[in-house]
């Protein structure tokens, strides 16, 4: 049995994000093709995520055992090593990705935990895991001269494979905001796409 950690990370209400249409249908056709699997939905807009404080900072480098499993913040590293795969559902907002999956980053890349420090440099502690970024874009960015502005994706793939983790896929629903644009038609081929990496991940 696989530990399937889904990410959401998008505060728009129910049922008007297009991230959260694919990212739930991928997880739908997931839960088909892998039964016995356990799925964990985390919704960052309902935790209490903030950014770290100079509190938080000691904590972040402080010492790590069992009693540090249950910390506030620690708890989320914890959660995010103890996964098999995960899912990360947050659009491209800004060039890059929202504030709160930033913060969230911030709780989970701890030293000990998800990662360590070696003679050799930082070394991941996730190795063996694999990762899925669904994403929605108002425009176009996979390719053509706005290729080089995105840094959402690019991030969470960097960092993913920071933390050990180089399996990483994107599912990425394109040119919505375009005027003009087929909306319903993209995000179904986005929604075909999930259906078929949902069968293999």
């Amino acid at each position: 049995m696989s530990k399937v950690l889904y990410i959401k990370a998008n505060a728009k209400p129910e049922g008007t994000s297009r991230t959260f249409t694919v990212a739930d249908s991928f997880i739908e056709e997931y839960k088909k093709n892998h039964p016995d699997d356990e799925v964990t939905t985390l919704d960052l807009s309902k935790e209490e995520i903030n950014f770290l404080s100079p509190e938080d900072i000691q904590t972040v480098f402080g010492p790590k055992n069992e009693e540090s499993k249950k910390h506030p913040i620690l708890k989320y590293a914890y959660q995010f090593l103890e996964a098999d795969k995960y899912v990360v559902a947050a659009p491209f907002w800004n060039l890059g990705l929202p504030a709160i999956l930033k913060a969230y980053i911030d709780y989970i890349c701890i030293t000990g935990i998800t990662f360590k420090y070696t003679e050799n440099g930082p070394v991941g502690l996730c190795q063996g895991k694999k990762a899925v970024h669904i994403v929605s874009r108002g425009g176009h960015y996979m390719e053509g001269p706005a290729t080089g502005f995105e840094m959402g994706d690019r991030y969470l793939r960097i960092l993913f494979g920071f933390l050990g983790i180089y399996d990483f896929s994107t599912i990425a629903i394109e040119g919505v905001d375009v005027i003009g644009a087929d909306v319903t038609g993209i995000v179904n081929k986005a929604k075909k796409s999930a259906a078929d990496l949902a069968t293999t991940f």
